[in-house]
C-alpha cells in the first residue's frame, strides 16, 4: 500500500474540498495507529502498527478513513478545529465515510465475517438492550401511575421521588416519557433517553426510524441538529421577508399620510 494509492482510495469514497497528503510513516507506534495535522493537511499513517496480511491491510485502510473523516470535518468548519477533535459530528461524518467504503467493498465490515460475534450481538440486544428499554419504559408507565395516586391523597408527586423512590428527578420524568411517547425498547435504554428529549413528535419519529434503521446515534444527532439549524434559518428567512413587508406598508401609509397632512395644512390656511 502507497501513499497515492490510499489518497486515490479515500478520494473514490468522497471528494474533499481542500487539498490533504496521505503519509506512511514507516514507523510503529505504541500511542496511535494515526494522526491528522490540521496546520499541514496531512493523514499520517504510523504502517508499521499493522501487519502486511488481509486483515492489516483492513486496518489501515480504516485508520485512514477515520484521520479522512478530521480532514473532512476541518473543511466544513473552514479549516480549523475545535480542541475536541471527536465531536458527535465527527463521528456521523466518520461513519458515513464507513458506509459508503462498505458498500464499494473499500472497507470491509468485519462485525458481520464472525458467527460467534453475531450470535452474541443477538444475545446482547435482546437481552440486555431490549429488556433494559422495556423496564424503563414499564417503570415510567408505573411512575405515571404513582403519580396520579398522589394527586388524589395530596401529596407532590416530585416530593415522592424524591424522598420515597429516591431517584433523580429528571430520570423519573424522561421515563415516564418514554412509555408516553410509546417508544421502541429494541433501542435500549440510552437511546430512549435520548428519543425522549426530543420535542417534536415528527423529529422524534425521524430520529427512532434511523436508529431503527441502523444509523448511529451520533448520526442521527448531527443530522437532527443539521435540520434544526436548517429550519432555524429558514425561519429567519420568513421573518425577515414578511418584515420587510411590513416596512413597505408602514412607508406608503405614512405617505398617504404625509399628503393627506399638506391637504390639512393648505385648507387651514385658507379659513
Amino acid at each position: 500500500m502507497t501513499n497515492d494509492k490510499l489518497k486515490k482510495i479515500l478520494l473514490s469514497i468522497t471528494d474533499a474540498p481542500l487539498e490533504f497528503s496521505v503519509i506512511l510513516s514507516g514507523k510503529k507506534s505504541s500511542k496511535v495507529n494515526g494522526i491528522y495535522k490540521t496546520d499541514t493537511r496531512e493523514i499520517v499513517l504510523h504502517n508499521r502498527n499493522f501487519s502486511s496480511d488481509a486483515t492489516g491491510e483492513n486496518l489501515l485502510v480504516y485508520t485512514a478513513i477515520h484521520e479522512y473523516a478530521h480532514h473532512l470535518h476541518c473543511c466544513a468548519r473552514g479549516g480549523n478545529l475545535s480542541s475536541k477533535a471527536h465531536t458527535s459530528e465527527f463521528w456521523a461524518i466518520f461513519h458515513e465515510l464507513l458506509e459508503k467504503a462498505e458498500k464499494k467493498n473499500i472497507y470491509q465490515n468485519v462485525f458481520t465475517n464472525s458467527p460467534e460475534l453475531e450470535k452474541l450481538t443477538i444475545s446482547i440486544k435482546k437481552k440486555f438492550l431490549e429488556e433494559n428499554g422495556s423496564l424503563v419504559k414499564e417503570l415510567g408507565k408505573q411512575l405515571l401511575k404513582a403519580s396520579d395516586l398522589c394527586d388524589k391523597i395530596g401529596g407532590r408527586f416530585e416530593d415522592y421521588v424524591d424522598r420515597v423512590l429516591r431517584i433523580p428527578k429528571i430520570a423519573a420524568h424522561t421515563a415516564i416519557k418514554m412509555f408516553q411517547y410509546d417508544l421502541d425498547p429494541s433501542l435500549g435504554a440510552d437511546n430512549m433517553r435520548y428519543l425522549a428529549g426530543i420535542r417534536s413528535e415528527e423529529d422524534r419519529s425521524g430520529a427512532q426510524k434511523a436508529l431503527l434503521a441502523g444509523k448511529s446515534p451520533d448520526s442521527v444527532k448531527t443530522a437532527l441538529k443539521t435540520r434544526s439549524a436548517s429550519t432555524l434559518t429558514q425561519s429567519e428567512e420568513d421573518q425577515k421577508e414578511r418584515l420587510e413587508k411590513e416596512k413597505v406598508r408602514i412607508e406608503r401609509t405614512i405617505g398617504t399620510l404625509k399628503t393627506r397632512l399638506k391637504e390639512v395644512e393648505e385648507a387651514l390656511k385658507k379659513i
